[in-house]
């Protein structure tokens, strides 16, 4: 047996409800940072053909949901997606599903840091874009320290500032519209040169993939599931709730713009098409509150993550996956806050020694590992359901296997696409290969040869009365 098994670690206080999960979850998926950063893109590369591609995605992405809640139902673990992976498929499949993770948690902080000072370029020219990334990562790593609750909380008011940025836009655009919503499903066009042509449907397929990683986020609710209230039978609705609201989010807000827009040329192209439609109809001073609102939104998204990534590797840890003294650290339980608090502070640590990588850098390290990360959840779910592994849970998604199956459709083509980007899409996928390969020699050569590696399920854990 090894030492870091013989004495379990502290649990995580159960104090969240719903309402917490939700809040939590929301500002992972981060539905303004999404809308101001991500959609842009989608409609310069498919036009008004995006409205289309958002309707696509998010019925994948119910499909992603529905497998999700299965799973974190049946395992409603800190440690995430590795968990059910390991149960289902095995301890060598769930270790590259955690290896995945590594880098898909570790490395948004210092990315959406870095990009801060982009969002504020108009209110503050020059602003050091180093100098702001560490404070981001910092500021959110000290009050991620913080109790669960009041995180909860905090990230709820930072929603309610997005929601007003959302809002804002949302009125612009509908206030005075220019041409009618049916005409952008009926007639999608894209913007090519100084025309606009009909949107063909690879340039929708493209903008699909994007959608579906811009309305990603859901699926954190599991890295809080150790400290919700009845969270086998309730987790299911929280993330149900979280895609529900971020499609709204998102998606309405690009119907406005498209609507509302007088040019709808030059906000097709526009790097920053919603705030180019807030200045035209409210003034510079109502573009510069909206920039200030994105901003909240990426620092709410940060605090989020790291919340969300401490639990992670706080599950990582108590099953024992890197040895002393890391393994010891990273389950350590604040006294006060009950939160994993040295493990926090290592992923606010690295975070920002990451600021100082270029940006390019890290997003290509960071893959595509989304891909990887829902196929192996939809390969979890079917075995799940055919070895009864997870007959235990008290959600059951509707219509199986149509979701796991719609899911991995939708993977194949995101793959696809992605291998056809040399730029950015090719790299990613062969980066989330090397992270493949480098969990299975981590997990063969190392993590094996110390004995079974058993993913550990908490049975028991603090009720907090409040």
């Amino acid at each position: 047996m090894r030492d870091d098994e013989m004495t379990p670690p502290p649990s995580l206080v159960r104090s969240l409800g719903v309402t917490g999960v939700l809040f939590l979850t929301l500002s992972v998926a981060t539905p303004a940072s999404s809308v101001f950063v991500i959609v842009p893109g989608m409609l310069q590369v498919a036009g008004t053909g995006a409205v289309w591609a958002t309707l696509i995605a998010g019925l994948v992405c119910v499909a992603t949901a529905f497998v999700y809640a299965e799973l974190s139902s049946a395992w409603p673990v800190a440690g995430g997606e590795y968990v059910a992976v390991a149960h289902t498929l095995g301890p060598m499949a769930g270790f590259v599903m955690l290896g995945v993770n590594v880098f898909n948690n570790l490395l948004f902080p210092p990315v959406a840091g870095l990009g801060v000072s982009a969002v504020l370029g108009t209110l503050v020219p020059g602003l050091p874009q180093i100098p702001v990334a560490i404070a981001v990562v910092a500021g959110s790593t000290l009050v991620a320290i913080l109790q669960i609750r009041v995180n909860a909380w905090l990230t709820g008011l930072f929603l309610l500032v997005e929601t007003l940025a959302i809002g804002a836009v949302v009125w612009l655009g509908f206030a005075d519209t220019v041409r009618p919503i049916g005409d952008l499903l009926l007639h999608p066009v894209m913007p090519q040169g100084a025309n606009l042509v009909p949107a063909s449907a690879a340039s929708i397929g493209l903008a699909t993939s994007i959608a579906i990683f811009a309305l990603n986020g859901y699926g954190a609710a599991v890295y809080f599931g150790e400290e919700m209230l009845d969270a086998p039978r309730l987790i299911a609705r929280a993330i149900m709730a979280s895609l529900a609201l971020t499609l709204l989010f998102e998606g309405i807000p690009i119907v406005a713009v498209l609507v509302g827009t007088p040019d709808i040329h030059a906000t097709l192209t526009a790097d920053d098409p919603f705030g180019l439609l807030v200045a035209l109809r409210s003034g510079t001073t109502m573009a510069n509150w909206i920039s200030i609102g994105v901003v909240v939104a990426i620092v709410n998204a940060v605090i989020a993550c790291i919340l969300a990534c401490a639990r992670f590797f706080y599950g990582t840890a108590r099953d024992g996956s890197w040895g002393r003294p890391l393994d010891r650290w990273m389950t350590q339980v604040h006294p006060k806050f009950r939160s994993p608090w040295v493990g926090t502070l290592l992923v606010g640590g690295f975070g920002i020694v990451a600021c100082f990588l270029p940006l390019q850098l890290l997003l290509v390290l960071s893959g595509t590992g989304l891909v990887a990360i829902y196929a192996g959840i939809c390969v979890a779910a079917m075995v799940g359901r055919r070895t009864g592994k997870t007959a235990h849970a008290p959600y059951q998604m509707p219509f199986y296997p149509l979701a796991p199956v719609v899911t991995l459709l939708a993977l194949g083509y995101v793959c696809w696409t992605s291998w056809l980007d040399l730029d950015e899409g090719r790299p990613g996928l062969i980066m989330t290969g090397a992270q493949i390969l480098l969990s299975i020699a981590y997990y063969w050569f190392i993590l094996r040869r110390r004995g079974a590696w058993n993913v550990q399920i908490p049975t028991l854990a603090t009720e907090c009365d409040a």
